[in-house]
């Protein structure tokens, strides 16, 4: 078996003692059934980050609260943020499978809550129980990947994951919308059920050789970092909705936030086993994916929020059809990451980064330019450039983050990775959300969502710009610590 891992630790965390420990990672493992463990848990996450969307209506008739329906999505996406980072460095200390087990548990017990909720704040508090497997989850399945396949094996099964990611985020709310329209809404979340257990049972087959050692669970570090990312995604969806963006509130939560960060910052100098490394802030490579996968983050779910209600509120389409110009972007998306791999094996990541974003910087600019009311076609064709763009720049990116360490970091600097995308994604909910409030007042018409909509193009062309930026300082290619 290829998955056979001997990787050698070079000393990446300053104390100036080299690490060297033989990982026999995937040595046992059958990696069809892993990587379809992989992809199906990772399904499960990204599908269940939208598919509330369009079943809000169902939900409200049923439940109640339509006050309180928007914590629906920024719990589970507070959850799943905050604890990423903890969940990486869990990882390199027990191994993966445990707190990837751990994951679809929580997420199993949070469907199970959902789908049994019997008042909106039930189902609020079983949103964040899937936030918190979501938390596990999604940085878990990545790490096995760059666990038992070597670098240019990952060239292809990095764009198999990164395309049910895409796909799975943007049928989303197609899938919730027919769920709740022809069975249940409560369908949404008892399909998860066997999908959770079926991952389960088919992670069973993956081996890790996972040296037991003592070691001192920074507690402390974990509990400061969840509570100030907490506070500060708290902060960016409320701020400027909820509250005012100069309400008390707002100013005593980031006050708050940033007093909790530089607590954290102190204990992570000191404690042993630090739950994130600051040596991840001194790594340019780390630094720079990481600011990629946030601004991709950001990208994604502005397009996911607004083409919609462009669609069906602007232009007047159905809402099938304004799912199916979403739809674009995952269209192009998991082809460009297939062959990715092939590419950045040839030309480097940073070539493979600028042309993607390249294509991106078109859609982009298209949707900036072209008349927001007018046909829905150019909007289509648009997601379909900026899908395939991002398929290019979203999945080495992450190859770059995990080939810069060694097996005893990968966990971190996956979960590190994946925790910007969740930032980006909470942060774009908030900007753009002020940005089209700010256009619209109080009483939304077609004209005035037109202007914010327009306006959130032009901030999706700006992220474009500022991605193209971050590639190049992307490195042209990476030596593995693992060979």
């Amino acid at each position: 078996m290829s998955g056979a891992r001997h990787d050698l630790h070079h000393d990446v965390t300053g104390t100036g003692q080299p690490q060297v420990r033989r990982r026999d990672v995937g040595l046992r493992s059958e990696r069809g059934p892993v990587l379809l463990a992989v992809m199906l848990s990772t399904a499960l996450v990204a599908l269940d980050s939208t598919i509330v969307a369009t079943a809000v209506p169902s939900i409200v008739r049923d439940l109640g609260g339509f006050r309180e329906f928007p914590w629906l999505f920024s719990t589970y996406l507070l959850a799943q943020a905050a604890t990423v980072p903890v969940n990486g460095k869990l990882a390199d200390l027990f191994g993966r499978k445990p707190v990837m087990y751990y994951g679809i548990g929580v997420f199993l017990l949070g469907s199970v809550l959902c789908a049994a909720a019997w008042s909106m704040p039930v189902l609020i508090g079983a949103r964040v129980l899937q936030g918190l497997g979501a938390g596990a989850v999604q940085p878990m399945g990545m790490t096995v990947i760059g666990d038992i396949y070597t670098l240019r094996e990952r060239a292809k099964v990095q764009g198999y994951v990164a395309s049910v990611w895409g796909i799975s985020s943007v049928l989303g709310p197609t899938i919730g919308g027919v769920f709740s329209q022809l069975l249940s809404w409560r369908f949404i979340f008892w399909v998860n059920v066997p999908l959770c257990l079926l991952a389960a049972w088919m992670l069973r087959r993956f081996v890790e050789g996972v040296e037991r050692r003592r070691a001192k669970v920074d507690y402390a570090g974990a509990v400061l970092l969840t509570l100030a990312t907490t506070l500060v995604v708290l902060g960016l969806l409320e701020g400027g909705q909820s509250w005012a963006w100069a309400s008390w509130q707002t100013v005593v939560v980031f006050l708050t936030a940033a007093v909790l960060l530089a607590g954290f910052v102190l204990v992570e100098r000191a404690a042993p086993e630090p739950v994130l490394p600051l040596w991840v802030f001194t790594s340019r490579s780390l630094v720079v994916t990481g600011a990629v996968s946030f601004l991709v983050g950001g990208l994604v779910l502005g397009l996911s929020s607004y083409v919609p209600t462009l669609g069906q509120d602007v232009v007047g389409a159905s809402a099938i059809v304004s799912g199916l110009v979403l739809g674009a972007l995952s269209l192009g998306w998991p082809v460009a990451a297939a062959v990715s791999g092939r590419l950045y094996l040839s030309v480097g990541f940073r070539l493979t980064g600028l042309a993607g974003v390249s294509l991106a910087f078109a859609g982009a600019l298209w949707l900036a330019l072209a008349d927001p009311g007018g046909s829905l076609w150019h909007v289509a064709l648009a997601c379909l450039l900026i899908g395939f763009g991002m398929g290019w720049v979203a999945s080495p990116a992450l190859v770059v983050a995990q080939s810069s360490v060694a097996w005893g970091q990968r966990g971190v600097a996956t979960a590190t990775n994946m925790f910007g995308r969740s930032v980006g994604s909470a942060v774009g909910v908030a900007v753009f959300g002020a940005v089209v409030n700010a256009a619209t007042g109080a009483r939304p018409t077609a004209v005035t969502l037109a202007t914010g909509v327009h306006r959130v193009f032009v901030g999706i062309l700006l992220i474009t710009v500022v991605i193209a930026a971050l590639e190049v300082l992307m490195p042209a290619r990476v030596s593995s610590p693992e060979r």
